[in-house]
């Protein structure tokens, strides 16, 4: 694995980038000769997406779950926004 520092991963982005995709190895990025990063290739998802998650199959919607209650309806479309105080 190459190691190299940020002054010169700065000034030679473009060879680090052509080196990783060529030998597909990561390299090591550091500054004051400490790790701080790594650059990898990276490598795009092949698998199709899974849809569907936790609670597929284990809920189910009633048929009337889209009805509106008529006194809900009645409350929220034809009330004052703020009724006057008595």
């Amino acid at each position: 694995m190459q190691i190299t520092n940020i002054s010169e991963a700065k000034a030679s982005l473009s060879h680090l980038i052509k080196t990783i995709q060529e030998t597909n190895e990561p390299i090591i990025i550091g500054k004051a000769g400490e790790p701080v990063a790594i650059l990898s290739a990276y490598k795009k998802e092949t698998s199709p997406r899974q849809l569907g998650g936790s609670w597929e199959g284990k809920v189910k919607i009633s048929k009337g779950f889209d009805n509106l209650d008529k006194e809900i309806s009645d409350s929220f479309y034809n009330s004052p926004l703020f009724p006057e105080k008595t």
